[in-house]
């Protein structure tokens, strides 16, 4: 090749601390598209319910919570009834589980592919949480079904806030967190493998902090020492004011969602630094 002609691509090591090549991700997009569509199949090909899996866990998960916290320990929703309150939350929640746990294992599950072909890395974690969106607007679907059921046929005084027009911030706000948090996770668990079961783990335990099951009004009257923690919890305040959006509520506090999101921001930022600092030595300890 002449010295003077110009290379179609060329593969340069990453110089500046955050590295977000929208134009090489937008060069990348089929196999952006690919792999989302991978994500989706590979979970229903070789099952018997298929997709139905979306559908019965947040459902089962929501019969639970009804009858642990709402009918056993006596969670005061309002005039909301208990199921639509915890289906919502649960909705919610599984998004954030879905990037959050899927993204944590870029690095270790997709080693092999890594080390043969170059493509820029920060598609894989991008298309789990795009094809969680699949999932979620699935359990979206069931929401509404139940949410016009109460509705209409159960006469719930019910119905959304002016302020709906914030629901897909809340989306994109867990979609963030689950994302930062996830890529960080990624990159530590190249060196430490056992971190994999301390996140599994702690993903449980941090959906009882996260108000998923009961309002942030009544942690504050149950339990008035600790509700601070909870309300600390940018998840919490994330699905406080989706719940609200979605179901009517008097007062909805901004602040609280303000700060989420800025910590999502940060989260994310945070991550990419240092997903792009492992993912050049990463190789070498994987």
């Amino acid at each position: 090749m002449r010295e003077d002609e110009d290379w179609l691509y060329e593969i340069k090591p990453k110089g500046r601390l955050i590295d977000l090549n929208l134009k090489e991700i937008w060069r990348y997009r089929d196999l952006l598209v690919l792999f989302v569509k991978r994500d989706i199949v590979t979970v229903y090909k070789q099952t018997v319910l298929g997709p139905l899996w979306y559908l019965i866990q947040p459902l089962f998960t929501s019969v639970v919570f009804t009858l642990v916290f709402n009918t056993f320990a006596n969670i005061d929703t309002g005039v909301v009834p208990p199921f639509l309150f915890n289906l919502a939350g649960v909705t919610l929640w599984n998004y954030f589980k879905e990037c959050l746990s899927t993204s944590s294992t870029t690095f270790t599950a997709n080693a092999g592919l890594f080390g043969k072909v170059y493509f820029p890395r920060f598609i894989v974690p991008a298309s789990k949480v795009i094809s969680g969106l699949f999932k979620y607007g699935i359990q979206m679907l069931i929401f509404v079904i139940f949410y016009a059921y109460f509705v209409f046929y159960k006469d719930a005084q019910i119905a959304p806030s002016y302020l709906v027009w914030l629901f897909p911030f809340c989306v994109i706000n867990m979609a963030l967190l689950g994302l930062g948090f996830g890529m960080i996770l990624s990159s530590l668990t190249t060196k430490y493998r056992d971190l994999t079961i301390l996140v599994s783990f702690g993903i449980n335990l941090l959906m009882y902090l996260s108000a998923v099951m009961y309002p942030l009004s009544e942690a504050k009257i149950k339990s008035p020492a600790y509700a601070w923690i909870i309300e600390a919890n940018p998840l919490a305040q994330t699905i406080e004011l989706y719940r609200n959006v979605l179901l009517g509520a008097d007062h909805i506090a901004f602040g609280g969602f303000i700060t989420s999101f800025l910590i999502s921001l940060i989260a994310f930022f945070v991550g990419l630094v240092v997903f792009n600092h492992t993912e050049k030595t990463f190789i070498d300890t994987v």
